[in-house]
């Protein structure tokens, strides 16, 4: 599995919960820094379900359609095991961490199975995109390379 996000990228991400919480109505530019700093992160984790040799990700139902759980962290992730009632208190889960920015694509391909979008530390925090919008995401990557 890949290394565990920083806590202190990790953190952001809460302050930037609550900016998002905080905003006037039609103002996104607060959802615009949230998922600009989950594009730094250097692993999107994962619930994993299904065999342990082809293992998909969690996702949830939502009214758009299934969403893709993501998690900021491997902490946050099973943190949500044991909410969701995947997990017993003391059992666990087996997880996975997908490098950046490829893990972008790896949420993407998910769109032919039917997939609509993605949620972030759900249900933590619950934002969510579209999966049309993972093209915007990887711009932002592309771009910063430059």
């Amino acid at each position: 599995m890949s290394t565990d996000n920083s806590p202190e990228m990790v953190a952001e991400l809460d302050r930037l919960d609550e900016a998002v919480k905080a905003a006037p109505a039609g103002d996104t530019s607060a959802q615009i820094a949230l998922w600009r700093q989950v594009t730094a992160l250097e692993s999107w984790f994962f619930i994993a379900r299904g065999p342990s040799d082809r293992p998909r990700p969690y996702s949830a139902a939502a009214a758009q359609g299934p969403m893709i759980c993501l998690y900021s962290s491997a902490v946050r992730a099973n943190e949500a095991t044991r909410v969701l009632g995947l997990a017993d208190e003391g059992g666990s889960v087996p997880l996975f961490g997908v490098p950046m920015p490829g893990a972008i694509d790896y949420v993407a391909s998910f769109g032919q199975a039917g997939v609509v979008g993605v949620t972030l530390d759900y249900p933590r925090l619950g934002h969510y995109i579209p999966l049309a919008n993972l093209g915007l995401l990887k711009s932002w990557i592309d771009g910063a390379a430059r």
